[in-house]
């Protein structure tokens, strides 16, 4: 397993508590309990939104009603949507405890994950989220949690959302000195579960901390697909995607390379399903989805270089 060694450099920064960069957006939501004390923020938690959109989510945490908020919201295509300053207090750990605090709320900043996290097997290679989207094997994290005997399946991260969450971080850790990075499930245990074991948080801790260069994660917690996806992190960040494309095509065939003489990797894409294009060879192009192969472009369409809100409906 390749090692993660450092967080790469970023294109963000921070003015005035409102992130700028590439991709990101800001929708203000009134749920909030004023300014942080002095310190403070000094935790990040990531969730996961367990919806079936970014557009959805951002809804929900942004209206009056719904009594939650987050400061930052990331997309499956990478969009960012920044819902409060990050001097002001979010609604997002709910009850909570870690290393001796409670009601997390008061010390962190809170960053949702488009992801409908926990799924139902119901069919040899089809799956079902709790709003009844159906997702097929290749979407799909299977692994067996912490002091569980079963294997549970999770709806997986693209790795453009984790790379882009990564660099997002990276530049809240310089701006306000955090020292903690925490997943809900760790602060409350007994209710929650994100953002679940598809998402590499020790690797993720690791590399923004720097406590461990050489983290190892346990085999059971990650398969092939996701160290490739984890190795990419570099890759995305250290060469910035300008485009994203859509499958157009009913179905469409991954390559490990850019040409038809190259094996094809799991069950390829579906249409509509959100890329990343990192790099074209003639009618071929790299993409980045929850791994790393070559479509051909015949059956992609290209969107824009920005492109909020897509649903993933």
């Amino acid at each position: 397993m390749t090692a993660l060694h450092a967080a790469p450099s970023c294109a963000f920064n921070i003015n005035d508590y409102i992130l700028a960069g590439e991709d990101v957006s800001f929708k203000l939501s009134p749920n909030t309990s004023g300014l942080f004390e002095k310190g403070c923020p000094d935790t990040i938690v990531i969730h996961f939104t367990a919806g079936s959109s970014l557009e959805s989510s951002v809804n929900v945490l942004t209206n009056t009603d719904s009594g939650v908020s987050a400061h930052f919201a990331v997309g499956r295509n990478g969009d960012i949507v920044q819902m409060l300053p990050t001097n002001k207090i979010a609604w997002h750990a709910g009850e909570s405890h870690f290393e001796g605090r409670s009601r997390l709320n008061q010390y962190s900043i809170g960053i949702e994950l488009d992801n409908a996290g926990q799924l139902k097997k119901i069919g040899n290679s089809t799956y079902e989220s709790w709003f009844g989207k159906e997702y097929v094997k290749s979407e799909v994290f299977e692994a067996k949690r912490k002091n569980q005997h079963a294997v549970t399946y999770w709806h997986k991260y693209s790795d453009i959302q984790i790379s882009r969450t990564l660099a997002l971080c990276k530049t809240l850790c310089e701006h306000h000195n955090i020292s903690i990075i925490v997943g809900h499930e760790e602060i409350a245990p007994a209710r929650k579960v994100d953002p679940g074991p598809a998402f590499p948080l020790q690797k993720f801790k690791a590399l923004l901390l720097q406590t461990d260069t050489n983290l190892q994660v346990t085999e059971s917690l990650e398969t092939s697909s996701q160290r490739e996806a984890h190795d990419q992190l570099h890759r995305d960040l250290a060469s910035p995607v300008k485009k994203i494309a859509n499958v157009s095509a009913n179905s469409l065939n991954v390559r490990k390379g850019p040409d038809t003489s190259f094996s094809t990797i799991d069950n390829g894409l579906n249409k509509g399903e959100v890329l990343k294009v990192l790099e074209k060879q003639g009618d071929w192009a790299k993409v980045s989805f929850t791994k790393v192969g070559w479509v051909n472009t015949a059956f992609i369409h290209e969107i824009t270089e920005k492109s909020p809100f897509k649903s993933q409906e």
